[in-house]
C-alpha cells in the first residue's frame, strides 16, 4: 500500500494584526491576524523547520529519496533552494534535490509527483506572502511551510494515510501574475473567474471520486485551498460533501499562505482525522487539483509532533506594522547605530 509516511507544518511565531494595518493607514478594519516570518526567516528556513517536523521517525531519513521544494517566493534565482534543505536535514549525497518555484501551483505539483514516485520522497511547500501597503494580499496573506513524506511499507514506515485516488485540470487563467521584479502579484476582479474554478474543481473531484469508487458522500474531512477566496468559497458550498465535513481555512489567524496553503490544511486534518476517514484536499489555481487519503490505523501514533492549531495558539502578540514593513523591506529605516545592550 502507498501513501503518506510522515508529515510535519511550520507556523511562524509572530503575527500581524489586520487592525493595525486599518489604524496606520486610514482603511477598513478587517479582524483577525495573519502569521508573519521572523527577519531572519525565508522560504528555505521555514521549509528546513517543517522538513524536521515530518522527519523524526527513526530510520526514515536515510530512506528520503527525492526532495521538492516548492514556492513562489525562493530566497534565490538561479541557485537551487532545494540544496540547502537538503544540507540543513543531512540528506544522503544522492538524494535528488530541486525546486518548483515561481508559482502557487508549483505546491499542488510537488504534492502529486511526490505521491506518483517510485522512491520515498518528501515534498516541502513553503511560502511568504507579500503584497502592497494596504492591499488585500497584505492583510489576507500569510507565512508558512508544510512538509509530507510519501512511501509505502517497504519503506521503514507504516503508511498513516493511504492515497487512493488524485487528479488535476489545468487551465490558462489570468487572474492573478506578477511579473518578475515587480514586488506584487496584480489580481483580476475575482468574479470573473469564479465559475470557471468551481466547474474545473469539479471535474477534478468528480474524476478523483471515480477511480476511488467513491460519492460525495464518502468524504469525512473536506479541505479546500488556493488564493481565490470566492472561488474557494464557492467550491466548499457547491462540490456535494456533507456541510459537516468542510474545514476551516485557518485564514482568520494565520492568513493565506500560498502555496504552503494546501499543505497546512492538509497537517491541520492529519493532526485530528481518526482512523478510516477520508479527506479530500483540493487546489485551486491555474487549474484545480485533488488528492484523496484515508487514515490507516497507525495515523495516531505517527501524528507530527506539533499540531497546527497549536503552533497557531502559541504565536507571539502581534507585531507592530511598521516592524512587519521593515522586514519585508517596504520601509526604509535607520538601522541601529550600536548593538542593543547586553541583558545584566
Amino acid at each position: 500500500m502507498a501513501g503518506l509516511i510522515a508529515y510535519g507544518a511550520y507556523v511562524p511565531h509572530h503575527r500581524l494584526a489586520r487592525a493595525d494595518i486599518a489604524a496606520t493607514l486610514g482603511t477598513r478594519a478587517a479582524k483577525g491576524t495573519r502569521s508573519v516570518a521572523g527577519y531572519d526567516e525565508d522560504t528555505t528556513s521555514m521549509a528546513v523547520e517543517a522538513a524536521r517536523g515530518a522527519l523524526t521517525a527513526d530510520g526514515l531519513r536515510p530512506r528520503v529519496g527525492q526532495l521538492f521544494l516548492a514556492t513562489a517566493a525562493p530566497a534565490y534565482l538561479d541557485k537551487t533552494n532545494a540544496t540547502a534543505v537538503h544540507a540543513a536535514l543531512s540528506l544522503d549525497e544522492h538524494v535528488l534535490a530541486v525546486d518548483m518555484a515561481g508559482s502557487v501551483r508549483s505546491g499542488l505539483g510537488a504534492l502529486v509527483t511526490a505521491a506518483r514516485s517510485a522512491v520515498p520522497t518528501l515534498a516541502v511547500l513553503s511560502d511568504l506572502r507579500t503584497g502592497l501597503p494596504g492591499g488585500t494580499d497584505e492583510s489576507a496573506g500569510g507565512d508558512g511551510a508544510a512538509a509530507f513524506v510519501f512511501g509505502g511499507h517497504r519503506d521503514g514506515a507504516p503508511v498513516i494515510a493511504e492515497l487512493l485516488a488524485h487528479d488535476t485540470v489545468s487551465d490558462e487563467l489570468l487572474d492573478r501574475w506578477r511579473l518578475p521584479g515587480a514586488p506584487a502579484s496584480r489580481v483580476w476582479e475575482e468574479r470573473f473567474a469564479e465559475e470557471i474554478y468551481v466547474d474545473l474543481a469539479g471535474r477534478a473531484l468528480g474524476a478523483a471520486l471515480d477511480r476511488a469508487k467513491l460519492s460525495a458522500d464518502a468524504v469525512d474531512h473536506f479541505a479546500v485551498a488556493g488564493l481565490h477566496a470566492r472561488a474557494c468559497a464557492a467550491v466548499r458550498r457547491t462540490a456535494g460533501v456533507r456541510p459537516e465535513t468542510v474545514t476551516g481555512d485557518l485564514t482568520g489567524a494565520i492568513g493565506n499562505a500560498g502555496t504552503a496553503q494546501p499543505g497546512l490544511l492538509l497537517a491541520d486534518v492529519l493532526d485530528r482525522a481518526r482512523p478510516g476517514e477520508t479527506i479530500a484536499l483540493v487546489v485551486l489555481g491555474d487549474g484545480a487539483g485533488v488528492l484523496l487519503l484515508r487514515a490507516t490505523d497507525a495515523l495516531p501514533a505517527h501524528r507530527a509532533a506539533r499540531p497546527v492549531a497549536a503552533q497557531i495558539a502559541t504565536g507571539g502578540a502581534p507585531v507592530p506594522y511598521a516592524t512587519y514593513l521593515t522586514w519585508r523591506g517596504l520601509l526604509d529605516r535607520e538601522p541601529p547605530r550600536r548593538p542593543d545592550p547586553e541583558p545584566p
